[in-house]
């Protein structure tokens, strides 16, 4: 295992200098999903939610989420998003609604964060939407499926 790079020789938190680095293209993409009763689903597909589009609302925020990832996650730099991408699926056999959001940039570090709080953030909204209809929602399964661009290229979940 590499060695934890957000600590310096004494120990001490430190944001990592990624000033000599050359700029590169890079992509995180993750997923997540939050699992909530059927009926909550169904008012969550229909659009019929007491506060409205439930789905368009939770991708602003999703994208709003990536871009003040630095404002949230102390050692984290603040990137210049080239793009961010939120896709919402139902998954009616789990009564979930999954959530993919993709970020990129190009510059001297990757973008992992940022997909990974996008994600976060546009299920928390889901949550937040919908929780005077159903409190037992559950947020789970939030995770990196693949990185591109960087020193350490790729990598994708699953191949190693």
């Amino acid at each position: 295992m590499s060695e934890l790079t957000h600590f310096d020789a004494h120990g001490q938190a430190h944001m990592v200098d990624v000033g000599a680095k050359p700029a590169t293209r890079r992509v995180a993409v993750a997923t997540g999903r939050i699992l909530m009763a059927p009926a909550t689903l169904a008012l969550v597909a229909s659009g019929s939610a007491a506060k409205g589009d439930v789905l368009g609302v939770a991708r602003i925020a999703a994208i709003q989420g990536a871009k003040r990832t630095s404002e949230l996650v102390p050692l984290c730099h603040p990137i210049p998003l080239t793009r961010v991408a939120v896709d919402f699926g139902i998954d009616a056999a789990a009564s979930a609604v999954t959530c993919s959001a993709t970020a990129e940039t190009v510059g001297p570090t990757g973008v992992e964060m940022e997909a990974l709080t996008a994600v976060q953030v546009g299920l928390l909204t889901i949550y937040d939407m919908c929780k005077a209809a159903d409190r037992g929602m559950v947020i789970t399964d939030v995770q990196l499926q693949e990185k591109h661009g960087g020193k350490s290229g790729s990598w994708v979940r699953g191949e190693g």
